[in-house]
């Protein structure tokens, strides 16, 4: 029996050792940069006290609280440390700044130059002992973070819509005191000068005049080189390949291309199967646009959606984390009926029971979505408060721990799937063709859901 001989690698190996080179490097620097978010970390407190030693939360508060803001799908509504926010506000730079007034008003009054001294000598002071775990608050932020409570209260329990959240979103006195420390934490963390600098932990952001919080100079240039280095670094490898034809572009361009009329096409049965996929994408693609719409309409009137309320029954959050969650569920459907529609194309044949397993695929997909986008309505809502089932609130990964499990399983069965189509073509084929790259890059996408 004649041994099949496997088709040279079609490019140079220096091309493999440059991609292992850049992929070994971007790999190594993500790590020294985890090594160092983890190291460097602002410290949370086992006990916050005010000045005469009473306790005012305590670190389980703060992780309770960071819980209750996730839970709540407020992530998708504001922001904490300065992200960004949407129709809500920061929330780090929210307290901060009511903090600092309240802080003013205790020692003076805005007309008092030594309220506003005091006011940035209280935040920018780092009254955290690392021995004892133990951080204390000046009377004037003890009062502060009292009328923040009060605020949050007043805020998260507004019996309308008028914020764009549910009525009545957060009820609970001791729900609003542990989000309130873990607000009241994470804008200490952004103001108090880390040990042995002179800048936050954060490197004093978000900004606030009135704590004398202002960008670093050193965040600023090197914001500006990464951006400058991204896109001169970009122009210049097009230029240097397609200027200079490298890659043999120019040659390429000569080369004559046929086309097949559409109906000379024979589709395989897992290839006519993908028009169901495609139906599924366009479907949440249009339910995504109509949301995306829903979201931009909130910020032109936050009560009435054409003179519906449309905070009672779809509030901000939750339309912002379907729109974004339809963002990834639409691409990732798209992505799979990409996979098993070129496979066959690619070998030229389709084995036996395809068809189904691209069905069975299909099915899944659709108890996943509608099992996720069920879980963060009643996770936001309230009917349900694990994170299992629920809504996990980290934007980009909204979707309930079971949800995404599911959504990881069903993506490595469709690598099963591609395999099965191409495994015949694999095995006559060097690994750095471009049969093996489809089959790597099919495999990178489950790979990333699960990081």
């Amino acid at each position: 029996m004649p041994v099949a001989v496997k088709r040279s690698l079609m490019i140079s190996g220096g091309w493999i050792q440059a991609a292992a080179i850049v992929l070994i490097i971007g790999f190594f620097i993500m790590g020294i940069l985890t090594y160092y978010t983890y190291n460097d970390e602002p410290p949370i407190p086992a006990v916050v006290k005010s000045a005469n030693g009473s306790i005012l939360f305590s670190r389980a508060d703060v992780m309770a609280g960071q819980g209750i803001f996730l839970r709540n799908g407020l992530m998708e509504y504001g922001s904490i440390f300065g992200h960004g926010a949407y129709l809500g506000p920061d929330f780090t730079a929210e307290y901060l700044h009511r903090a600092a007034l309240s802080n003013i008003g205790y020692y003076g009054g805005s007309g008092s130059d030594t309220a506003r001294t005091k006011t940035i000598q209280d935040f920018k002071t780092n009254r955290y002992e690392k021995s004892t775990g133990i951080l204390v608050y000046t009377d004037a932020q003890a009062k502060a973070f009292e009328e923040c409570r009060q605020y949050y209260a007043s805020f998260f329990g507004e019996p309308t819509t008028k914020f764009g959240l549910k009525p009545n979103a957060i009820r609970d006195a001791e729900e609003i005191r542990k989000l309130t420390a873990f607000f009241s934490w994470s804008a200490w963390a952004a103001s108090a000068a880390r040990p042995g600098h002179s800048y936050s932990y954060t490197n004093n952001w978000p900004p606030e005049p009135l704590v004398d919080n202002h960008a670093t100079a050193d965040s600023i240039v090197w914001s500006m080189l990464s951006l400058a280095a991204l896109l001169g670094g970009t122009g210049l490898l097009l230029a240097t390949f397609g200027r200079l034809n490298l890659m043999g572009w120019h040659g390429r361009e000569q080369q004559s291309m046929s086309f097949r009329a559409p109906d000379e096409v024979v589709l395989t049965p897992a290839q006519n199967a993908c028009a169901w996929f495609f139906f599924v994408m366009a479907a949440l693609f249009v339910v995504q646009t109509l949301l995306g719409g829903a979201t931009e309409h909130y910020r032109a009137d936050l009560q009435t959606f054409f003179g519906i309320d449309l905070g009672r029954l779809l509030p901000f959050n939750i339309v912002r984390t379907w729109h974004l969650q339809l963002s990834i569920f639409w691409v990732s459907t798209s992505y799979l009926a990409a996979g098993i529609f070129l496979a066959p194309m690619i070998t030229s044949q389709e084995p036996r029971g395809q068809r189904l397993l691209a069905y069975g695929l299909l099915g899944a997909l659709v108890i996943v979505v509608v099992g996720s986008l069920t879980g963060e309505f009643a996770g936001i809502t309230g009917l349900i408060r694990n994170t299992w089932f629920g809504n996990q609130g980290f934007e980009y990964l909204d979707l309930g721990r079971i949800w995404q499990v599911l959504l990881i399983i069903g993506l490595f069965f469709w690598v099963v799937i591609l395999y099965r189509g191409l495994r015949g073509r694999l095995r006559s084929e060097a690994v750095g063709n471009m049969p093996w790259l489809f089959f790597f890059s099919a495999l990178s996408i489950p790979a990333f859901f699960g990081l």
